[in-house]
């Protein structure tokens, strides 16, 4: 079974950031993650990742992007414990 994966994002111009981050993540976990994102209908800032409905990473208190290696590490490392407890 795949991991939930959600993104919800700023309908207001972030969705290219969440395709970018889908393909990575899509990549480093091929066939075992069920991403979905969600563009809010107004402008909010948003930038929130859970996995399996878990918030981990979250623009809105100050993570900004996942825009580095290490906010990217950050969400692997979720993904990867949420994997191994099934």
């Amino acid at each position: 079974m795949a991991l939930a994966v959600r993104v919800v994002y700023c309908g207001a111009g972030y969705k290219s950031k969440y395709l970018q981050l889908k393909k990575k993540l899509e990549d480093e976990f091929p066939g075992r993650l069920d991403i979905c994102g969600e563009g809010t209908p107004q402008a909010t800032g948003f930038f929130e990742v859970m996995v399996a409905g878990k918030l981990i990473h979250s623009k809105k208190k100050g993570d900004g992007y996942v825009d580095t290696e290490s906010k990217f590490l950050k969400l692997v490392a979720a993904i990867k414990a949420a994997l191994a407890q099934g």
